[in-house]
């Protein structure tokens, strides 16, 4: 009887155990979980309760934009997750690539109505015709303004601008001047907040896409004339590297610029609302629509019938990638994220962590209008400034632009973020820097359009060709062995070891170098974008880059970097290793703090050096103010900041790490014979004349090695650029390393980002080639 029972027991845990291993991982990419996401978790799991064959794994994988190289490469292997939040401006991006399922099938079967979301972001998350996401949360943006900086300086703190013109003078009116003359506070920055050219063009009445989404329309006179005002207030403030100066001081949370009065008005988003109530719930602020042009508010010319003012939503969405192996758990899954039933957890578990920990409760926006009524019903904060701010926000979005739905978009964002930058900074003017951008954008898009005129890649032909070079390598290894003579029995069974020994290393030489090395000469010859196949287009890419003018902004920096930056660095690493060279107590010591620096990781390097950078509190600034700003009325460096000094800042930071160097440098030292100085002091010779015509004769090989490692290091730049510049200001530190990443990881231009990484090789194998060639004239080895 025990026995039958244990078998009883054994059979039903069996069924338990099968059961739990049964339940579905659903895998959700781009929702963050942290301390201040108590909300979604609680939503989660009430969808984990209701469902109990699902288990949900959120991972946040650069929530917020979500990061573009590790959904691609997912995809591309195969191995998508289910679910992805995705900013809603990308979706048509990626939907253009087949990399998410159109949803409408599954939207008619389960009656989700159109109607119900807002219309700009229901119609952002669609793409020719189809859906490709289901709209999620939202935004939108209006006009802050701090009430007590308005009383100080005479002005209504009831009435924010309601026009450009009030705007500017406000600006001006609320700005504020240390008596060194540097800001101790702005009355408002164009581009500071959330707002860019993007909401200024609509407001007067540009466009930056044709309707039928096949030409990019940047340059239009209303564009123009927005970037024209926005470019006015910068240089009413001093111009733009002023204030990006000042704006390299802001801090976040409860420093915020905007809380602590370095700020006095901004364009923003709702979301900011969460942000007062938890680190300035005491500000004196008020919401209203961001200002507009005058002939916008009397609705006057080609403004007439259309509303006083207008906002920009964005937000995410929710999407199923293609390939994701949970189809209908993924839809299960994003209905109940969307649904009234799933906001409503969300805001009462979110307010009850807000109510413990003492701090109002703002609500976020959802894309559903009548999701929006009902929470906004249950939570409408109890503060009521916080209240009348948040009702202005649901107010506007009936009348909400949204970015343009285009395969195009990162592209667009960039170039119309690339002319303002060089509007503000006086490089072209605001129609020539709008144009520029355009031409670029457009030529993304007639290349699309234009894709199917080329042959898609026959791949037997390259394959021939690598087969071809394979036996001709392996032809000549043959031969080579075959004049060596005839080995004997034991040298093969030696051969043969040494070749198994070494199969590991060459089979992942073959994998994983030499084979992706063939395949981007390949892909240098065609129209690639990882999830399509290849296009073969011959020499285009190369063409391409003869007349892109990035690719030549991007040689003349690297050049500038290394012609300066190499031999300061090596005379810096020589002098340090000549120094350390001496015989003195605690030597050892000396050395091990100056070779520190160079094992410090590139990334906290490269952070670090943006404190000590910083125009106005940095440490490098703050020496030079009370030096020789003190003595000279100097003006301190913009560094990062200035067009100027990047590259400058780039170079003084390279020397950081000149003890890497000094280690070489202080090897050749030591080898140097003490006869030849003990020989040249009889005969009367200076420390000057020993060192060059000793010490420098003698560290010519060493000099030669750090010449040439230099040259490709500085060629190859690209973490502290990436890390601390962008590439800005105004392209003044874009290196071909960040180009090339820009185009191969955010534009999926593999094929031209292929055809620029074998132009870079070319540079850097002609300029070896010319150090080896040269090297034999003023290159002295030891008994050479």
């Amino acid at each position: 009887m025990r026995g039958a029972r244990g078998w009883v027991v054994l059979l039903l845990g069996t069924l338990g155990l099968t059961s739990a291993s049964a339940k579905t991982k659903l895998m959700v990419w781009g929702m963050a979980v942290g301390e201040e996401t108590k909300g979604l978790e609680a939503t989660v799991r009430e969808f984990e309760r209701r469902n109990p064959d699902i288990d949900v794994v959120m991972l946040s994988m650069g929530a917020g934009q979500m990061n573009p190289q590790k959904l691609m490469t997912s995809i591309a292997g195969e191995v998508p997750p289910d679910v992805i939040r995705q900013d809603r401006f990308t979706i048509g991006d990626w939907a253009s690539r087949d990399a998410f399922m159109p949803l409408d099938d599954l939207i008619r079967r389960d009656g989700i109505r159109p109607e119900d979301f807002y219309p700009a972001c229901w119609q952002e998350a669609c793409y020719r015709g189809r859906v490709y996401a289901i709209p999620y949360g939202t935004d939108c943006r209006a006009l802050y303004w701090n009430k007590r900086l308005f009383r100080e300086v005479g002005l209504d703190p009831e009435r924010p601008p309601r026009t450009w013109e009030e705007l500017y003078d406000y600006a001006l009116r609320l700005t504020k001047s240390n008596p060194d003359g540097s800001f101790a506070r702005i009355g408002f920055i164009p581009n500071f907040g959330n707002s860019w050219l993007y909401l200024y063009s609509w407001q007067n009445g540009g466009e930056f896409m044709s309707p039928d989404g096949r030409t990019c329309t940047l340059d239009n006179p209303y564009t123009a004339e927005a970037l024209e005002y926005m470019v006015s207030i910068y240089d009413a403030l001093k111009g733009a590297e002023a204030i990006g100066a000042f704006q390299s001081t802001f801090q976040t949370e409860a420093l915020d610029p905007f809380y602590t009065g370095k700020v006095a008005m901004k364009i923003d988003g709702n979301w900011v609302l969460n942000q007062i109530a938890r680190y300035a719930p005491d500000l004196d602020f008020g919401v209203a629509p961001a200002p507009v042009p005058s002939a916008r508010l009397r609705g006057e010319g080609r403004f007439q019938g259309q509303p006083p003012f207008i906002t920009w939503s964005g937000g995410f969405s929710l999407a199923i990638p293609r390939g994701a192996r949970h189809v209908e758990e993924a839809w299960r899954f994003i209905k109940w994220m969307t649904s009234l039933e799933g906001w409503l957890v969300l805001n009462e578990a979110q307010r009850e962590y807000n109510r413990s920990l003492g701090r109002p409760y703002v609500p976020n926006m959802t894309a559903n209008i009548k999701i929006d009524e009902e929470i906004f019903r249950r939570f409408d904060p109890e503060n009521p400034r916080l209240r009348r701010a948040l009702r202005t926000f649901l107010d506007l979005m009936p009348v909400s632009r949204f970015r343009p739905v285009t395969f195009v978009g990162q592209r667009l964002w960039d170039e119309h973020v690339r002319a303002f930058e060089l509007a503000i900074h006086h490089k072209k003017t605001p129609r020539e820097a709008l144009q520029e951008g355009r031409e670029k954008v457009q030529k993304e898009l007639d290349k699309v359009f234009q894709r199917e005129e080329f042959p898609l890649l026959d791949w037997r032909i390259p394959l021939v060709v690598v087969a071809i070079g394979v036996v001709m390598l392996w032809g000549w290894a043959w031969w080579a062995l075959r004049r060596a003579g005839p080995v004997g029995k034991l040298l093969r069974g030696e051969a043969l070891a040494g070749w198994l020994f070494a199969s590991p290393w060459l089979l992942g030489f073959l994998l994983f170098t030499a084979g992706p090395i063939v395949a981007s000469i390949i892909f240098s010859f065609c129209d690639y974008d990882v999830l399509h196949p290849a296009r073969y287009v011959g020499w285009n890419n190369y063409r391409e880059l003869g007349r892109d003018p990035l690719v030549w902004k991007a040689v003349w920096n690297v050049a500038y970097l290394s012609a300066l930056g190499i031999p300061l660095g090596m005379a810096v690493g020589l002098g340090l290793a000549m120094l350390l060279n001496a015989k003195v107590k605690g030597m050892s010591w000396y050395r091990t703090v100056y070779y520190l620096p160079s094992i410090v990781p590139a990334v906290a390097n490269a952070i670090l050096w943006v404190w000590i950078l910083n125009p106005e509190f940095g440490l490098v600034n703050s020496i030079f103010r009370q030096t020789l700003g003190a003595w000279l009325g100097w003006e301190a460096p913009k560094w990062l900041s200035s067009e100027q000094w990047s590259k400058p800042s780039l170079i003084l930071m390279g020397l950081w790490g000149a003890g890497g160097g000094m280690i070489i440098w202080l090897a050749g030292l030591q080898g140097i014979p003490q006869h030849l100085y003990e020989a040249a002091e009889l005969d009367g010779a200076t420390a000057w004349r020993k060192f060059w015509h000793i010490t420098i004769p003698m560290l010519t090989p060493y000099i030669f090695f750090n010449l040439v490692m230099g040259t490709i290091g500085s060629l190859q730049r690209f973490v502290d650029v990436y890390i601390m510049t962008g590439g800005g200001p105004v392209d003044s530190t874009l290196v071909p390393v960040l180009y090339l990443f820009q185009n191969a990881f955010q534009y999926f231009k593999m094929g031209y980002a292929s055809a620029m990484a074998w132009f870079l090789f070319v540079i850097i194998l002609v300029l070896t080639l010319l150090q080896l060639k040269f090297a034999p004239r003023w290159v002295h080895y030891e008994g050479g």
